[in-house]
Formats: structure tokens, sequence, C-alpha cells
């Protein structure tokens, strides 16, 4: 039997969950059945300081956070219960869940750079470094043989030299979620140049840019990879009359299988995966395309569970037990 770990979960209020649908929920229920001690807290209540270490009181930055003992149990409106709340140094830690949403800010980013302090002493999944290096939609990029015609740029001349060479794309923030800002742009749209212009007025991020794959009316797969290995997926269906099959916006989750040409996606990013130390990912596939490599706060646990039958956080915690000798 597994030791009983401590487990703090790096996330966003315990309030705003949603319980049927939130992979961290079904994440903290996993651990708490194995008998792990969860501790709960936001980004916002964690600092680095210079401190003490117990090996002969050299100092060292030790970074703590402000935070509770919580226990969950799925039951709506009552899916929590909290302790006292207290100052713990992460590095006595075994595990920290890095599991706040995006969008990947500058705070998001600066977390990665605390948590490093402590990782992988203290296991941090997923690594944060490689998570910080692997933005959604720029870890792609790096498999140009796998993604359909992409464009990242700042350059307004690139940018209508894509479309004039596609005519049918989408165009989407660099550093969104859930499917926000996403847009597509068909031949005729003539409010190509305002989008253009509202985007770089209110934003210094460049604008990834994609030919729209008409593969997309029969779904957006989303494929659950753990520690590198395809574990489960499902189909996200887009809503009548919209583009985003993000299940944020109307998409529709269906029962699927994996395709050849999808395990061969899964075979080709795999070991990438599994070397940076990016244990729970998420990936998005339309038709033969891989489009985005989730590595954030990737979701798809409970949808998978609810179509298959198989609960991949059980895996996801077989896995981490296995890397902190548990």
């Amino acid at each position: 039997m597994a030791r009983q770990l401590t487990v703090a979960v790096q996330m966003d209020p315990m309030e705003t969950i949603g319980i049927e649908g939130d992979s961290t929920f079904v994440l903290m229920l996993e651990a708490q059945a194995r008998g792990h001690a969860l501790w709960h807290y936001e980004v916002r209540n964690m600092w680095l300081r210079e401190g003490k270490s117990s090996l002969g009181g050299k100092r060292e930055e030790r970074l703590f956070a402000r935070a509770r003992p919580v226990s969950v149990q799925r039951v709506l409106g009552a899916h929590f219960s909290f302790g006292e709340a207290q100052v713990i140094d992460l590095a006595t830690m075994d595990v920290v869940l890095m599991r706040q949403d995006p969008p990947f800010d500058m705070a998001y980013i600066t977390a990665t750079h605390l948590l490093e302090h402590i990782h992988p002493k203290t296991l941090v999944v997923n690594d944060p470094a490689a998570v910080r290096n692997a933005p959604e939609k720029l870890l792609v990029t790096h498999f140009p043989d796998l993604m359909p015609p992409t464009l990242i740029s700042w350059d307004l001349d690139a940018i209508r030299g894509f479309r004039a060479e596609h005519q049918d794309i989408i165009v989407k923030p660099l550093f969104g979620n859930g499917g926000a800002g996403v847009f597509r742009i068909k031949p005729d749209d003539e409010n190509f140049s305002s989008l253009l212009e509202m985007h770089f007025t209110r934003s210094r991020e460049p604008l990834m840019l994609q030919r729209y794959e008409p593969a997309v009316r029969s779904g957006d797969k989303r494929i659950i990879l753990i520690d590198g290995e395809p574990m489960g997926a499902i189909n996200r269906v887009p809503a009548r009359g919209e583009a985003r099959s993000n299940m944020h916006v109307g998409g529709q989750a269906e029962k699927t299988v994996l395709t050849p040409r999808e395990r061969e996606i899964c075979a080709a990013i795999g070991p990438t995966l599994r070397q940076q130390g990016l244990i729970f990912v998420g990936i998005d596939v339309i038709g033969d395309w891989l489009t985005e490599i989730n590595v954030t706060s990737p979701t798809g646990l409970q949808e998978v569970a609810r179509f298959d039958g198989v609960h991949l956080e059980q895996t996801i915690w077989d896995r981490i037990e296995a890397k902190v000798g548990g």
C-alpha cells in the first residue's frame, strides 16, 4: 500500500469549480480516497523569501503558502470543507498540483519560477519549467509535420499574406483559453482588419492563425496523455452556428475512439512529454491535425469517465505515487 502523501493543490477558489466537469476536483477525490492529505491555496497566497534551512541553518530561499487543509465530497453546494488556515513551507509537501486556470500571463509565468525552487524534491505536476516553456499554442509548433498550416506573428503584412494564401482561417490569441477570442474568418469576411486593430490596440501579444479545417464540424478531439501515453479521449462537436468546439461555449461531448492517425500523433509527441515531466496533458486534434498541446490545467477526466467508465485520475495518481516513491 502506498504511503500517505501530503498534497498541496494550487488552484482557483474552491467555490468556483463545477464538480460535474472539473478535472482538479476528481484528482482531489482520488487523492483523498487513497489516504493522502490535501491542502488548498491560491497563487495570490504564495510567497518566496529567505529563511534558514533545516540542514545546518544555511540561509536559502523558501517558498511558503497560506493554505488550508481541505476535504472534498461529490455533493452539489457542499463539495468541500476547509480546516484552519496555516502557513506551510511548500518544500515540506510531497506533491504540488499546479492546477490554476490560465490565462497564461506574467502572473502564471511567475508562479512557475517560484515553484522551481521546490521541484523536483517536491514533485510539481506538471513540471513548472516545462509548463512555462510549453504553453498550449507554442509547444505544438515543434511538431510541424503534425499540425495544419500555422502562423504566429505581430506583422500585419505576414498576417494578411497568410489569409490571402489560405482564405478560410482561424484567428486566436496566443495565450488565450477556453475558446475566448477565437474567430473564424471566411474569405468574404470584411471584419478582418477591424479584428486586427482591436487586438493589437489592446494587446502586445502576437496572434496565432491556422488554416480552417472543415473536419471540425465532425468534432475537435481531446486526447488525454498520462506520462506520454494516450489513455482516453472525447470528441467535442461545435454547436450549430459556432466555429468553436470548447464545452465552455456549447460544444457537445461525445464518445469516441482513437484513429490510426491520432495514435501516430501521440506516438510522435509522447517521448517529449515524458522527458519534460508533463504527466497530465490534453491534446486537441481536428481531422488529421494536431492543433494544441494543453499542459497548464488540462481538462477532460470526468467526460472520459462518463463515456468510457475509465477513471484516468487513478492512473495519474499511480504515476505520481511511483515518481515520489509512494
